[in-house]
């Protein structure tokens, strides 16, 4: 007897039901409230490598009126890491950490950042070149063009700094990666827009170490079945166990 016979006929709705409403809450879960995101590069080591992937929260910067006394939003702070999609080419989604919020008047001097004229602790940063790169490390300058900023950019921010310091505009804000030497952020090509922002990362669920080296150099690596295959035989060997299950701050 086949396993479709031995479900009675007045099984079939319960289970069709049981089978639908798994799939609402799936799509309700990845739709409204959490999103899977894989570290595409380093500009925010050492806080999230390469490799990591994480669960991003899309529920806490919601702004729906009067939802947000019913539910746990909150706005958006200085130091937060976000996702969210990139400005240039909004298919994409990038990973930073906001540095600035609306109204705030921010300058780089010698690659320290200044907020309304205060330095910022900011213990998770990295740097990693010696050598000075004006642009990069004394932001905002209008004077020293960099051939990694976009041409939009460039004509927009003049306007936007005065003494010194580039203001931010409301529903905007400026992120940067905290491997600051390395990160190709709102330096290069402007501000996020309020609506880009799609959550904070949460949780690292998952961290791939040196087994995805061996994947790379492998002449198959291209093949994606041999990619999964790979990751399922060496999973113990590829996961860096001590960022699995690491929160994200």
């Amino acid at each position: 007897m086949s396993w479709s016979e031995k479900i009675s006929a007045s099984d079939w709705p319960a289970t069709i039901q049981s089978v639908a409403g798994t799939v609402v809450i799936a799509v309700f879960a990845v739709t409204f409230l959490i999103q899977a995101f894989t570290i595409p590069s380093g500009s925010m080591e050492q806080t999230l490598l390469v490799g990591d992937y994480v669960l991003v929260d899309k529920l806490c910067f919601g702004d729906h009126g009067i939802w947000n006394h019913l539910l746990p939003y909150r706005p958006i702070h200085r130091g937060d890491v976000v996702v969210f999609h990139y400005p240039v080419h909004p298919a994409q989604n990038f990973v930073k950490r906001v540095v600035a919020v609306p109204g705030d008047r921010l300058r780089l001097v010698n690659k320290k950042v200044f907020i309304n004229g205060v330095q910022q602790p900011e213990s998770f940063v990295q740097f990693i070149s010696n050598m000075r790169n004006p642009y990069r490390d004394d932001f905002p300058r209008t004077d020293v063009p960099d051939y990694d900023v976009t041409a939009r950019w460039w004509k927009e921010m003049p306007p936007l700094v005065e003494d010194h310091q580039l203001i931010i505009p409301e529903g905007h804000y400026f992120v940067m990666g905290d491997n600051r030497d390395d990160s190709k952020d709102s330096r290069y090509w402007g501000f996020v827009p309020r609506e880009n922002i799609i959550g904070r990362p949460l949780l690292i669920y998952w961290s791939s170490g040196n087994g995805s080296d061996d994947l790379a150099s492998s002449p198959s690596a291209g093949d994606r079945l041999y990619h999964l295959a790979y990751a399922v035989t060496h999973v113990f060997q590829m996961t860096r166990w001590g960022r699995t299950f690491r929160l994200v701050r």
